[in-house]
């Protein structure tokens, strides 16, 4: 995209690299493009952390209160760009299921073939999970339910760390479809074991009550 002030190519940066004018946005800008980073699983969060806070503080929209109108609705775009960018890249989980999404699988829609075609071995598993969940919570048995959770938690840092391993092996590497499966498996399976462990949480709060 060419900058609006001096028609030079502003290349994805939010500022422009030669007049240093706040630039627009490039339909298609992934989180990681925001920062200048490769897309991967793997972030220096010590880095990315310093990097939104300098960028934050160039686009805080009080900064342009007196620009003219396009720049203020820019900062406005950047601003919420860079806030919803960082809020997905700082956090590994949601880091891995957004790279997920740029090859294609998006797990956060409810009807993705991804979400339908898990193995049946698997959601027999959480089948039993959830009965045994759903018991310990009518007996009211604390230790049960938070042992349950010890374990689910488990399951879900292994789930991720393969999911990370694939996604890993994916950006190296020229497409594979088996391994793209194994990390669509891999998260879907994290998806699980995460609404399991947010009906625990549901389950200590009503009991708290």
């Amino acid at each position: 995209m060419k900058c609006w002030n001096c028609d030079k190519e502003t290349e994805g940066s939010p500022f422009c690299g030669a007049c240093g004018k706040i630039a627009g946005r490039i339909a298609g800008t992934t989180h990681f493009a925001v920062f200048g980073l490769p897309p991967s699983p793997d972030v220096e969060l010590a880095a990315l952390e310093r990097q939104y806070r300098e960028l934050s503080l160039r686009l805080h929209p009080d900064r342009f209160a007196q620009a003219e109108a396009r720049e203020r609705r820019l900062s406005l775009e950047q601003t919420t760009a860079l806030n919803e960018a960082y809020k997905t890249l700082k956090d590994a989980t949601r880091r891995a299921f957004y790279l997920l999404s740029l090859h294609g699988v998006d797990l956060d829609r409810e009807d993705s073939a991804a979400q339908k075609n898990m193995p049946l071995e698997f959601l027999e598993e959480v089948m039993e999970l959830r009965e045994a969940l759903d018991g310990a919570m009518e007996a009211r048995d604390e230790a049960r339910v938070q042992a349950m959770a010890r374990d689910v938690e488990t399951r879900r840092s292994a789930a991720l760390q393969e999911a990370v391993e694939a996604l890993r092996v994916l950006e190296k590497g020229p497409p594979d479809e088996s391994v793209l499966k194994k990390a669509s498996h891999a998260l879907g399976r994290v998806r699980y074991f995460t609404r399991f462990l947010e009906q625990v949480d549901a389950f200590e709060e009503e009991m708290l009550a």
